[in-house]
C-alpha cells in the first residue's frame, strides 16, 4: 500500500517573508509532504529557488507588476485582495490537507474570507509585538486568530501573549515552533563582495543590518557609539518610518566612523556583511524574533540584542548577550566589552553555530510542524 503523502499550502499573499517561508517549505518537503508555497512575486530582487516544493504566485498579479512601496501597488493589493483570497478558498485550497498561513494583510476582512473545510493553522508574524494589541487592529486581529485551528508562536513570549490577548482560545491550540536559522545565506551559489562603500574597514566592524524602523532602536544604538571607538558601525538596511536626514546627523555626532548602506539589500550581497561583521546589533525597543538574528545565527556571530520579546530564550542557550531595551549606556557597555574580549566574542559565536544546527536547524522545525498537522489531522 503506497501511502500518499500531506498536501500542505504555505500561504503568504504579500511575501512578506520568501527567505522563512521558502526554507520552510524545504523542510517539510524534504520530511516528505506535499508541499506549496502559494504567494506573489516578489519584488525586491531574487529569492532561494524551489527545493522540491512548488510555488504559485496566484496573489496580487497586477500590483507585483508595479514597483515595492509605490501607491500603484499599494492600491492594486488592496483591489486584489478580497477577490485573490475567495480564489482561493474556492478553488486554490481544495488540495490541500492543511493551508498554513504566514501573512494575513486585511485583518477585519480575512476572518470571514477563511478556506473552510481545511485544516488552518497560522503563524503571527509581526503581530505578536506589544504595540499591536493597543491599536485600531488589535480587535480583528484577535478574531482572525481565533478562526484558526491552531496557531504557532515563534517563541513562549509570543504564545504567551496570543494565550493573553486571543480570548477564549485553547491553551493547547497553541504551539512554540522556532525560526529556523537563514543557513540557505551561507552556501548560496554566488555572492557579491562588499560594495565599494564599506572597503577599507581595518577594525571591528559593528552591524546593524534589515529594515529600519522606529522599533528596532538604531537611534539608541547611535547614541551608544558616542562612547565607542576603535571600531565602526554599519548600519545596512532601507529606512521605513524613520527619515534617513536623522540617521545622517546622528552618525555624524559619533566618535567612531558609521557608514550607512540605506537600501535594500538583495540575498547574494547578505554573506560579504555578515562575514566581515565582528558583531551584530539589535537594540530593539519592542520583538518577538527577528530574521536577522537568525541570519547572524547562521553565520555563527556574536550578538548583542535587548530583553525584549523571545530574545531571552536564544539568549538563554548562550547565543548571545542581552541589555535592558533603550538602555544606551548598557548597550555601549556591552559592545565595547565584546569587542575587548576576544574569547566571550568566540563563545558566542560557537553557540550560535550550535544553535543553528541544533535546535535553530530547519529539520528540527519542520519535524516540530509536521508533528502539530498530523495531530491536528487526526482530530
Amino acid at each position: 500500500m503506497t501511502l500518499v503523502p500531506m498536501r500542505v499550502h504555505i500561504v503568504d499573499p504579500p511575501a512578506y517573508t520568501p527567505p522563512y517561508d521558502r526554507s520552510l517549505c524545504a523542510a517539510l518537503a524534504r520530511a516528505g509532504a506535499d508541499v506549496e508555497l502559494v504567494t506573489t512575486r516578489f519584488g525586491r530582487g531574487g529569492v532561494p529557488d524551489p527545493d522540491g516544493y512548488r510555488v504559485n504566485e496566484t496573489f496580487y498579479r497586477r500590483a507585483s507588476a508595479h514597483p515595492p512601496g509605490s501607491a500603484a501597488r499599494r492600491g492594486l493589493v488592496a483591489a486584489e485582495h478580497v477577490r485573490d483570497m475567495l480564489r482561493y478558498r474556492r478553488h486554490g485550497s481544495v488540495d490541500a490537507d492543511v493551508v498554513h498561513f504566514q501573512w494575513l494583510t486585511a485583518p477585519r476582512l480575512d476572518a470571514g474570507l477563511l478556506p473552510r473545510g481545511r485544516t488552518l493553522v497560522q503563524t503571527p508574524h509581526g503581530l505578536l509585538r506589544a504595540e499591536a494589541w493597543s491599536g485600531p487592529t488589535a480587535r480583528p486581529v484577535r478574531r482572525l486568530l481565533g478562526r484558526m485551528d491552531a496557531l504557532v508562536a515563534l517563541s513562549e513570549y509570543g504564545a504567551g501573549v496570543i494565550r493573553r490577548e486571543v480570548t477564549g482560545i485553547d491553551p493547547s491550540r497553541v504551539r512554540v515552533i522556532p525560526h529556523g536559522a537563514l543557513d540557505y545565506l551561507t552556501r548560496l551559489p554566488r555572492e557579491q563582495p562588499l560594495p565599494p562603500e564599506m572597503a577599507g574597514a581595518e577594525g571591528p566592524v559593528v552591524l546593524f543590518f534589515g529594515l529600519i524602523r522606529p522599533y528596532k532602536g538604531v537611534d539608541v544604538l547611535l547614541e551608544a557609539f558616542r562612547s565607542i571607538q576603535g571600531a565602526e558601525l554599519w548600519i545596512v538596511g532601507r529606512p521605513f518610518g524613520v527619515a534617513l536626514a536623522d540617521l545622517a546627523e546622528a552618525a555624524r555626532a559619533c566618535r567612531a566612523t558609521v557608514r550607512l548602506v540605506p537600501r535594500f539589500v538583495e540575498d547574494e550581497e547578505v554573506p560579504a556583511f555578515f562575514r566581515r561583521a565582528d558583531l551584530v546589533v539589535l537594540p530593539h525597543r519592542d520583538a518577538e524574533q527577528s530574521g536577522v538574528l537568525y541570519t547572524a545565527l547562521a553565520f555563527g556571530k556574536a550578538v548583542v540584542m535587548s530583553d525584549v520579546g523571545g530574545f531571552g530564550e536564544v539568549a538563554a542557550i548562550g547565543a548571545g548577550r542581552l541589555v535592558p531595551p533603550g538602555d544606551s549606556e548598557a548597550l555601549a557597555d556591552a559592545i565595547s566589552e565584546l569587542l575587548t574580549d576576544a574569547a566571550a566574542r568566540e563563545r558566542l559565536a560557537a553557540a550560535s553555530r550550535a544553535a543553528a544546527a541544533g535546535p535553530f536547524s530547519w529539520d528540527a522545525v519542520a519535524a516540530q510542524t509536521l508533528a502539530l498537522y498530523r495531530e491536528l489531522l487526526a482530530a
